[in-house]
């Protein structure tokens, strides 16, 4: 049987923990599933992912996390291979000259400590190496002492942001 050129390419991976995960590029069908897995996310995780508190993502929310280039921007799933829910969305946004991306890693309440956030990391290095950026940063709620920590210890180095005292960059060189 010829492989379906159009499918999403999955890849197989485990957390440190042992868990296996299947994660792939979204496409513009999974917002459903996007939007089960942000019902999913706890209110203060879903907070710090998109600095605003909300319940639920609307359609206006959803469409710029599944309708994505694959290029410039790529948007990532992880599932539980056990259960086939979505337990992680990844994302990579990089600027014009491709020099820098940014990232953000959101991980379900229920697999939060089970080194998940920690292997989208290494997926969206992958991606940002394959597309020869020079940096990767992420800005985080400085409240989001979890995600920071994770980050340090990936590489990434704490920066705070002029005239925000409520969130830090951090940054990671990959050239």
């Amino acid at each position: 049987m010829l492989a379906d050129e159009t499918a999403p390419r999955i890849q197989e991976m485990r957390t440190r923990t042992g868990k296996t995960l299947a994660v792939r590029p979204v496409t513009v069908d999974d917002e459903a599933l996007l939007a089960d897995f942000y019902d999913r996310v706890s209110d203060e995780d879903r907070r710090f992912r998109f600095f605003t508190p909300r319940k639920h993502l609307t359609h206006e929310q959803l469409v710029p996390l599944v309708d994505v280039d694959h290029f410039r921007t790529e948007s990532f799933l992880a599932f539980d291979e056990a259960s086939d829910a979505v337990v992680a969305h990844a994302m990579l946004a990089c600027d014009g000259p491709l020099d820098t991306g940014e990232i953000a890693v959101a991980v379900c309440k229920n697999w939060r400590g089970q080194g998940v956030g920690w292997a989208m990391l290494d997926v969206l290095a992958q991606a940002a190496q394959e597309r020869g950026l020079r940096r990767v940063i992420a800005i985080e709620d400085r409240e989001n002492h979890a995600a920071i920590e994770l980050e340090r210890e990936k590489g990434f180095t704490p920066h705070g942001v002029e005239d925000d005292p409520h969130v830090v960059m951090l940054e990671k060189l990959l050239r």
